[in-house]
């Protein structure tokens, strides 16, 4: 599809693949959908193909694909990262999206003026034919862009070639601001000697030599930018720039013209030129300058992956192998003091292992046979072997640098209207200047002054601090919360954590250790010895935290467990099978009573276990066509170190702290009277977690829930931010929008608490960028700003907005 500036709002002719479709009602259902999207016109589909052709607004490919889905198919989605050069502000930032959108098949597409990265979603099943469509449209528009190598997680993957150029890039625009600074203070010098009676001014020919390279030479950028701009009929800084210098000096020159032969050159403003260029340039170094320390957790988690791995061969040798080279299965020596290079399991060997960069633990954890061990992490005293789980993209190391980057690469909602701002912005900016020019000229005579002025208007009025105002914040906070173990999925996530007002707990392995114990086993029938080895018969294999507890209890005591046969789960209420020829159920009293177990024998003695915090699970079997009771098995679980010091803290902040449990009524009581729960909701199904959820948010509330395992996963969903804790599952984590790297449950204030900072650096700098220019515009129209001490506030508008998201690296939360 060939589209061209313009033609965003435009119906044209393009195409989507579409996964899943089977025959012609399959057809027939796609196009009925897709015709359904207001501004589509005309929708086909091609079996054969499996692709999709719309007459539609390429803006709409986002809502076709929406539509796809929902009639029940896939339309193949890829994430393509592109490194965007030549922006300079939130128009620029305005112009690339648009460009990017028009683009057959995107989906979406996000730029990072901080970063000066672009994240597209392509539908597409080639991906690599429609990442050079991408850059061509990058270089349509008037900039220039290249693709990133998403293998290793984006931006961070390019070192060091990458971070060689940037810093040579950055060492040489130094060098123009220092060449910029040298020709310009002759200039300047006259108006400091002014003020101590020192009347002197240099000739204006001279002044013309000095101005000249500075405007044409070291100002060009902006005049190539600026010219980019008003081909594709928008605005930027640096076409306010060039309009507003070359008025500057174009005034300059007619003057000196105009006055060659006798001698007066009063009136030259070639130093207002030249001035204005150098500080903007010297705000450009600064401002990068400082963008790069914004970056600076994404560089230092990267600076985490070794180079080479020492692999031990089959004949028991070892070869220290490029880590590209290390697969799956591979077994992997690391000697005291190395870093871990994959991630492992320990086979042989014991050691403490330092993984405070990766998960913000200060202490190191100790790690022996059958542990897991992140690459990354810093090998202490012992020999370690590991099999090797993961390399490459897979790690979990690449897995957090994709998503810290993912993250800092989004928009925070407030975004949107500092984008439509900007995109008007420009034109105001020249309107307002014309009409300084007239009315200064009309009114007062004095041209020369209304050009003064309308030129002070063009060079303060910078979209620069609008661009950064929120990219900056969102990368400095979400990078220092990823040096703390806290891993921020998206700037929604973000957004919607500082709106908290209730956080609901899971209680197991969130609140608790998450490893409970058998503390007693009471038989009804037979004796405790044939109790405990039938449930551990029925418990063989699980990874269920009762399960394990009881055969580790069965071990303990050197029971022989029996073989079980036809076992399967029954979900929220237990397991069941055949042991011994006899069927046997293992679960809760729901699933007793559904089973018809009489309870009522043990009542008292259960209730009294269940008041001290126990959990209690029940064996029965089926003897003569009923279920009959043998016994019951209590289970204790200890509250974690750091959890009531967790609660007391979201309570500081002030909020609601709600336990969300499967577990009997009685032990969640008991642990909410000891952390102080505001309020607990037990025995819980999963499936009706999501539910409690949105109870909690009825009214309007903001919710929190914070949950490690898979069965968690619905009320995380269902939450505005669901919090996994790190040592959780996979699906807990993918299902959370933010994450905590360790089981330090102190963490979800912290978060919070970052989350707060975040938000509140995201609106000061806001304010401040559109005070700037709602203060600074009128002052510089009513001629109350020399054009060079506008330029001069523009530099700093700028860096004084990165600079304040940097103060955000200082933060160190309650749980590190």
């Amino acid at each position: 599809m060939q589209t061209t500036p313009g033609t965003l709002d435009r119906s044209a002719h393009w195409a989507l693949p579409v996964d899943g479709m089977t025959c012609a009602s399959c057809v027939a259902r796609v196009e009925r959908a897709v015709r359904a999207v207001p501004g589509v016109q005309q929708a086909s589909v091609n079996l054969a193909t499996e692709s999709l052709a719309v007459l539609a607004p390429p803006a709409l490919a986002a809502a076709v694909g929406e539509a796809v889905q929902r009639a029940g198919y896939e339309v193949p989605q890829h994430s393509v990262q592109l490194a965007v050069e030549g922006m300079t502000c939130a128009s620029c930032v305005g112009r690339v999206e648009k460009a990017l959108r028009r683009s057959e098949g995107v989906v979406s597409a996000t730029v990072n003026l901080a970063t000066e990265q672009a994240s597209v979603v392509v539908a597409t099943r080639d991906a690599a034919r429609l990442r050079s469509e991408l850059l061509a449209a990058v270089e349509q528009a008037g900039y220039h862009a290249r693709g990133l190598d998403e293998a290793g997680g984006g931006a961070a993957a390019q070192a060091p070639d990458a971070e060689d150029a940037a810093t040579q890039r950055h060492r040489a625009e130094g060098r123009r601001v220092l060449i910029a600074a040298l020709l310009s203070a002759p200039l300047v010098l006259p108006m400091l000697l002014a003020p101590l009676g020192v009347q002197w001014m240099l000739p204006g020919w001279l002044q013309w030599l000095l101005a000249t390279p500075v405007q044409f030479w070291l100002g060009a950028r902006f005049y190539r930018a600026g010219w980019h701009a008003l081909r594709a009929g928008t605005g930027n800084m640096d076409l306010l720039v060039a309009l507003g210098t070359s008025a500057a000096y174009g005034l300059s020159v007619w003057l000196l013209w105009q006055h060659a032969g006798h001698g007066m050159h009063d009136h030259l403003y070639f130093e207002a030129s030249a001035v204005i260029i150098t500080l903007v340039l010297l705000g450009k170094w600064l401002e990068g300058r400082a963008k790069r320390r914004t970056t600076e957790a994404i560089r230092a988690l990267q600076a985490l992956r070794p180079q080479v791995a020492r692999v031990r061969r089959a004949d028991g040798s070892e070869q220290e192998v490029p880590l590209a080279q290390v697969q799956v299965g591979d077994q992997v020596v690391v000697r005291p003091g190395e870093r871990v290079a994959v991630d492992g399991v320990v086979l042989e060997g014991s050691s403490q292992v330092d993984e405070s960069l990766i998960t913000g633990e200060s202490l190191p954890v100790a790690r022996a046979e059958g542990d897991a061990v992140t690459g990354g992490a810093v090998n202490g005293e012992g020999r370690l072997l590991l099999r090797t789980t993961a390399v490459g993209a897979e790690s979990t190391l690449a897995r957090i640098v994709r998503l810290v980057e993912s993250a800092q690469a989004g928009k925070a909602p407030i975004q949107k209207l500092v984008d439509r701002v900007a995109a008007v912005f420009v034109p105001a900016v020249l309107v307002v200047a014309l009409l300084t020019l007239l009315a200064w000229g009309l009114l007062t005579g004095d041209w020369a002054a209304g050009l003064l002025n309308a030129v002070a208007v063009l060079v303060i009025a910078c979209p620069c601090a609008l661009g950064l105002a929120t990219p900056a914040a969102l990368m400095a906070g979400m990078g220092t919360a990823a040096r703390q173990g806290i891993l921020i999925k998206d700037a929604q996530a973000l957004e919607l954590a500082h709106r908290v007002q209730v956080v609901a707990f899971d209680k197991t392995g969130t609140l608790t250790e998450g490893r409970p114990r058998l503390v007693d086993a009471v038989a009804v029938q037979g004796s405790r010895s044939e109790l405990l080895a039938a449930a551990a018969a029925l418990q063989a294999g699980s990874e269920h935290p009762l399960a394990r507890a009881v055969s580790e209890a069965a071990a303990a005591e050197s029971l022989a467990v029996p073989a079980a046969t036809q076992l399967s789960a029954v979900a929220g209420r237990g397991v069941r099978a055949i042991v011994h020829g006899s069927a046997l159920r293992l679960g809760s009293a729901r699933y007793m009573a559904e089973s018809g177990v009489d309870l009522a024998p043990v009542v008292p003695a259960v209730a009294a276990a269940q008041a001290r915090g126990r959990t209690v699970s029940y064996l029965a079997a089926e003897k003569g066509g009923r279920w009959v009771l043998l016994g019951w098995l209590a289970f204790g679980d200890t509250i974690k170190t750091q959890a009531r010091e967790a609660l007391q803290r979201l309570h500081a902040l002030g909020l609601r702290a709600v336990l969300v449990s499967g577990d009997n009524i009685g032990a969640a009581q008991a642990v909410a009277q000891q952390l102080g729960l505001d309020d607990v909701r037990a025995e819980v199904l999963p499936e009706d977690k999501a539910r409690i959820v949105a109870e909690l948010k009825a009214g309007g509330r903001h919710v929190a829930m914070v949950g490690d395992g898979i069965n968690d996963a619905p009320a995380l969903a269902a939450a505005d931010v669901g919090i996994a804790m790190g040592n959780g599952t996979d699906v807990a984590m993918h299902a959370a929008g933010v994450t905590l790297m360790r089981g330090d449950v102190r963490l979800v204030a912290d978060a919070v608490d970052i989350s707060r900072r975040t938000a509140a650096k995201i609106r000061q700098n806001l304010f401040w960028a559109f005070a700037f220019n709602t203060v600074g515009i009128p002052l510089a129209a009513l001629g109350m700003l020399s054009p060079v001490i506008a330029g001069a506030a523009m530099a700093f508008s700028s860096v004084a907005v990165v600079s304040n998201a940097l103060l955000l690296q200082r933060w160190k939360g309650a749980g590190a």
